[in-house]
């Protein structure tokens, strides 16, 4: 969930000068033309309740508070899992790697039927490849909500919806309809690019998302590999943004849900995080920043923090050698983390329905490759060449001087 509400409608009732526009535009009732930015503003769903087979999983805003979150122990699932992966692979009818990066498909497994030990070794194997994808999954979402505790402690968000039916507080709601128009005139495609909650102390890990109704086509998600974008740098770079910090805020996203008139169940706030993280149980480094929340870099002079993160936020959201991109079904399910890969919707989708249901738990509190190699006494590494020397390919030296223009075949 992206960090701003927009709203057309202020608290006090009055509507703004651009919804009237639009209005006169459109030549319809303002209250017939919802128009909406896809991932600020929060859907009440409210339409076609009676004939929906899944009226009771629609947003609902419960009003509670919640206190605030502190530390508490995780220790990854993937530390207990056989690197070969043996009972999962094994109980697959076929291993699919999507890309060289990221993203894997594995057909023939039953969720339902995940051994612990299978569950362990899916936590390495998505650590691994950043996101693993699976269809026709007939679990439910109390089935779900069961195997992302296996990974941690779920995450509960402080603004965003969860089921009508209750005692599903831990399950994050993402609705669209024909009732919700997105305007692109209200955000920029980069700014939708974003890693979960990234502002909590603990940020999420092994996360889950299964579509229960979706279009026929459209309304896909793409990742991006924060490895492959580490890997992409030069070590002068590299070893720059090893040392930096950058700050991930709650604050606009609160502020948005309140400026649409919904309760914020527990109160914002802003995190300092590595700009380049160690994954706990690969030991590979990746860029942990994103659009959505992060909001300046530490210790540097503005307009130097601002051209980095631009750079970096370019990269996630255009270099597609970085991303894999996948078509929902509905019973279709990813489980992708968190801490190495950022995210995006597309919403081409209007006016499809598109609902889906994610658990979410916390991971570790984000460790720098400093910290991480004093903790562990090993030295972190760069995912890509670590590929090569498993492959036996010798590792490419950075070149010095002018590089040759290449020639381009496609």
């Amino acid at each position: 969930m992206a960090p701003v509400a927009t709203s057309e409608e202020s608290g006090n009732g009055t509507v703004s000068g651009v919804a009237e526009l639009k209005k006169a535009q459109s030549n319809q009732p303002l209250e017939e033309t919802s128009f909406i930015n896809p991932f600020y503003s929060p859907s009440a769903g409210n339409e076609n309740d009676d004939d929906y087979q899944y009226a009771k999983y629609k947003p609902h805003f419960p009003v509670v508070n919640w206190k605030p979150l502190t530390e508490v122990e995780v220790t990854d699932r993937g530390h207990f899992a056989d690197t070969s992966k043996t009972a999962l692979f094994s109980a697959a009818r076929i291993v699919k790697h999507l890309t060289p990066a990221i993203g894997t498909e594995l057909v023939g497994i039953d969720l339902r039927q995940l051994t612990n030990q299978q569950k362990d070794e899916l936590a390495l194997l998505v650590a691994e490849r950043g996101v693993v994808f699976f269809r026709d999954q007939e679990l439910n979402i109390h089935e779900q909500l069961d195997i992302a505790r296996h990974f941690g402690p779920l995450h509960k968000h402080a603004t965003t919806p969860v089921p009508r039916e209750p005692g599903l507080e831990e399950v994050h709601v993402v609705y669209n309809d024909a009732a919700r128009r997105p305007d692109a005139s209200a955000f920029s495609k980069i700014e939708l690019w974003h890693s979960d909650v990234t502002y909590e102390i603990q940020p999420p890990s092994t996360t889950s998302l299964k579509v229960i109704t979706g279009p026929e086509y459209g309304g896909d998600t793409l990742w991006s590999s924060g490895y492959a974008l580490y890997s992409s740098l030069s070590p002068g770079m590299q070893a720059y943004l090893e040392g930096l910090t950058a700050l991930h805020s709650a604050v606009a996203q609160a502020e948005g849900s309140r400026a649409a008139g919904l309760h914020v169940r527990r109160e914002p706030v802003e995190t300092v995080h590595p700009v380049v993280r160690v994954h706990p149980v690969t030991g590979w480094k990746s860029v942990y920043v994103n659009p959505g929340f992060t909001r300046r870099i530490l210790g540097v002079p503005k307009p130097e923090s601002d051209t980095i993160l631009n750079f970096l936020f370019h990269q996630v959201a255009e270099n597609v050698d970085f991303q894999v991109r996948f078509h929902w079904e509905p019973n279709s399910i990813a489980f992708w983390d968190n801490r190495v890969v950022t995210h995006t919707a597309t919403f081409d989708f209007w006016p499809q329905t598109r609902h889906a249901l994610r658990a979410t738990p916390h991971g570790e509190k984000p460790e720098s490759v400093e910290d991480y190699e004093s903790r562990t006494g090993k030295v972190a590494k760069d995912r890509q060449i670590e590929i090569w020397k498993q492959q036996g390919i010798e590792v490419p030296q950075a070149r010095k001087g002018l590089s040759r223009v290449r020639g381009y075949n496609d």
